[in-house]
């Protein structure tokens, strides 16, 4: 894994492991400030943090809107869905100790007594056992904190999902209203946060809005973090600045290792683009239909098929599926089916409006966004990949090289 050297959330290379040492990670950034609730609240709102898991939320008003309940809960969500995103993972298995901080003052700032760590199964469910319990016996935490693993599925991390798993359901999407911060884990008001938006909020808390704000744009301040993958000759995740173009984060990623046609951006629910040197912001590609989403920047060559990669994705995000509704359960697998035959060669006929007419069915109609996620996809595929499309209608593929670029799990019929 690749780590910027401006980096704030991560360590210098080769000191990650010291890290999970609490007296080491306090040498490093300092103790806790014991800042009140009013003035947590006040500090996010200052600093302009947005959720870092994919939504891109005000920070401060999911805090106020959790914290105007009763008996709310708190989540650190580690349950990274997306198979091409290693942020969260990353972020947990070097600099814990900054996840569990922003948890601790996320209870602070809501008036929690309850706090949770939501990962996925495997080896960082001891390791944040462990650490948790480092912690409560050396009375670091005004608030305890249980880990509860996640089912290793796309959907999983879903807020809805995570609060009926904590529940004691299955991790699945449920129909809104009402929203988690309204009703929740137990019935209370809850506050679900990516691990990656607490760090900040520890970062924050220590350090003041305005050292926050030094990085990024006005409009979007502070870092994020990136899983840059494809073709690219040193892949893995950086830190780098909201609105850094593709190109310098490209580079990051040791630069690129082929001829670059195209970028996977947001991950499977996000948005195929053409590779032009686009800043990663939210305004930077609101006119281009797309959003930073959780933090990825896939390159794919131009020796590899942008519809047969996209047709492996889409038959995964159907399989992954809660199949909960109609939406998910025929028409995720009929959008799938089309989208194998648009991407061989000499099957796809009239396969393109086939596929924009079942986008457009699933869209917006599900319990949850998975759908939508996928439909927004898929379209961004049938506009990048026009030329590929006309090829495949006339029998060959562009193509030259036959290994995959997307990583596809194996999949199953639904989250449990």
């Amino acid at each position: 894994m690749g780590v910027d050297t401006g980096s704030r959330l991560l360590p210098v290379s080769g000191s990650g492991g010291r890290l999970r040492d609490l007296r080491a990670h306090e040498q490093v950034h300092g103790r806790l400030p014991n800042t009140g609730a009013a003035d947590l609240i006040a500090a996010v709102r200052d600093a302009g943090l947005t959720g870092r898991g994919g939504a891109a939320f005000p920070t401060h008003r999911k805090l106020s809107a959790v914290a105007a309940g009763r008996h709310p809960v708190v989540v650190a969500n580690a349950a990274e869905g997306e198979p091409v995103s290693g942020k969260d993972q990353l972020l947990l298995s070097a600099a814990p100790h900054l996840v569990l901080d922003g948890l601790q003052l996320a209870a602070r700032a809501v008036g929690a007594r309850d706090a949770v760590v939501y990962v996925h199964a495997g080896p960082l469910v001891a390791l944040m056992r462990d650490l948790v319990a480092r912690r409560a016996a050396d009375r670091v935490d005004a608030v305890a904190v249980r880990v509860v693993d996640a089912p290793a599925r796309f959907i999983s991390g879903q807020e809805s999902a995570v609060v009926s798993r904590l529940n004691g359901g299955s991790a699945l999407p449920r129909t809104v209203p009402p929203a988690v911060f309204q009703k929740g884990v137990g019935g209370r008001p809850t506050l679900v946060q990516n691990v990656e938006t607490l760090a900040h909020l520890a970062l924050i808390a220590r350090n003041g809005p305005a050292w926050f704000r030094s990085r990024g744009t006005a409009e979007e301040p502070g870092t994020m973090l990136l899983t840059i993958g494809g073709a690219v000759h040193a892949p893995g995740v950086v830190e780098a600045d909201i609105g850094t173009p593709v190109g310098m984060l490209l580079g990051l990623g040791g630069g690129p290792s082929r001829q670059v046609q195209a970028l996977l951006i947001g991950g499977y629910h996000g948005t195929w683009l053409p590779a032009e040197d686009l800043p990663i912001s939210v305004a930077g590609l609101r006119p281009y239909g797309a959003t930073p989403g959780a933090g990825v920047l896939v390159a794919l060559p131009s020796d590899v098929c942008g519809l047969v990669e996209t047709a492996r994705a889409v038959g995964y995000l159907a399989g992954e599926s809660a199949g909960q509704c109609g939406p998910c359960r025929s028409g995720l697998p009929a959008l799938a089916a089309t989208m194998r035959g648009l991407a061989t060669p000499g099957r796809a006929g009239a396969a393109p409006e086939r596929i924009a007419q079942l986008a457009g069915l699933v869209e917006g109609r599900g319990a949850c966004h998975h759908p939508d996620g996928t439909a927004r996809f898929v379209r961004s595929a049938l506009a990048v990949f026009h030329d590929e499309i006309v090829a495949h209608q006339d029998g060959w593929c562009r193509a030259t090289h036959p290994a995959p670029v997307l990583p596809i799990p194996s999949t199953g019929s639904g989250a449990r």
